[in-house]
């Protein structure tokens, strides 16, 4: 006989995973050796895709240009240092940021207002 025969199955309760901190990916073309630190608004990539134009004044040698970038973008949209990482492209100008604790809609109302577009 099984030991299920007569009563149901004890079930275990549901154990709700933690929620997860929203993440967002963000495409740059970066210009190495501006005058400045700057947000240029959007343009698109050779493939059509939008990409967000920064300058940074650091040179590309020894990847101060990536460094200033993460640290640009951090003060520039209000998050911490560690929650801006360089997922892809590090040797290229063509980069893909990550941002983790902004969804999308986040992220953009914050390039919005660091770029004084409307939103």
């Amino acid at each position: 006989m099984s030991k299920w025969s007569g009563a149901p199955p004890i079930i275990a309760p549901r154990i709700d995973a933690p929620p997860v901190d929203p993440l967002s990916r963000l495409p740059i073309k970066l210009q190495p050796g501006a005058s400045g630190d700057r947000i240029d608004g959007w343009d698109t990539d050779p493939e059509g895709r939008p990409v967000l134009k920064v300058r940074v004044r650091a040179r590309p040698v020894d990847g101060e240009a990536n460094a200033a970038l993460v640290k640009f973008l951090a003060k520039a949209l209000s998050v911490s240092r560690s929650s801006v990482v360089l997922e892809r492209g590090g040797q290229s100008r063509l980069k893909m940021i990550v941002i983790e604790g902004l969804d999308e809609a986040g992220l953009k109302a914050r390039i919005a207002a660091a770029t004084g577009e409307a939103g």
